[in-house]
This record gives structure tokens, sequence and C-alpha cells, in this order.
């Protein structure tokens, strides 16, 4: 388990889905890792779930243009030094 200063807050707000890097924000939140592959994992359906609502296309543009901005996984199966390709 990861210490709540290490992971990213969403929340779900009237407005939609937003980052709370505070931690302040009222509403319903999850929290993700600062690694593309939980965002992407997110994105499939779990952070919905955690949320409790449905990921609207604008919430997935404003979530997918902040997952472009994490660094790579370290280690990660798709890096082309790590699989020799």
């Amino acid at each position: 388990m990861h210490e709540k200063k290490a992971l990213i807050r969403l929340v779900r707000t009237s407005e939609g889905i937003v980052i709370d890097p505070g931690g302040k924000i009222a509403g319903r939140g999850a929290y993700l890792h600062e690694q593309r592959s939980c965002w992407e994992k997110g994105l499939k359906g779990s952070l919905a779930r955690a949320l409790k609502t449905e990921i609207t296309e604008t919430d997935r543009e404003v979530l997918m243009s902040f997952l472009a901005t994490l660094p790579k996984d370290p280690f990660s199966a798709n890096d082309e030094s790590v699989s020799g390709k």
C-alpha cells in the first residue's frame, strides 16, 4: 500500500472528474499511482467504479491529457530497452 502523498487524487464533481493535487476538493474521490499503466487500467473501468460514475468523453480527454504528462513506467513490458526490440 502506498501513502496518499505518493498518489494522485481524482474527484467526481458536478462539473465532471477533476484532478485534485491538494487533496482538498469535496466529493467522491479515488487515487491512482503516478504511472501510466495504472491510469490506463483505471480508464478501462476501475476508476468509474471507484467514483461511482460514468466517464464522459470530456472527462476521458482531460484524463488522457494528464496521462500523457506522466513518465513512462520503469521496466514496462512495452519498453523497447527491456524487450530487446
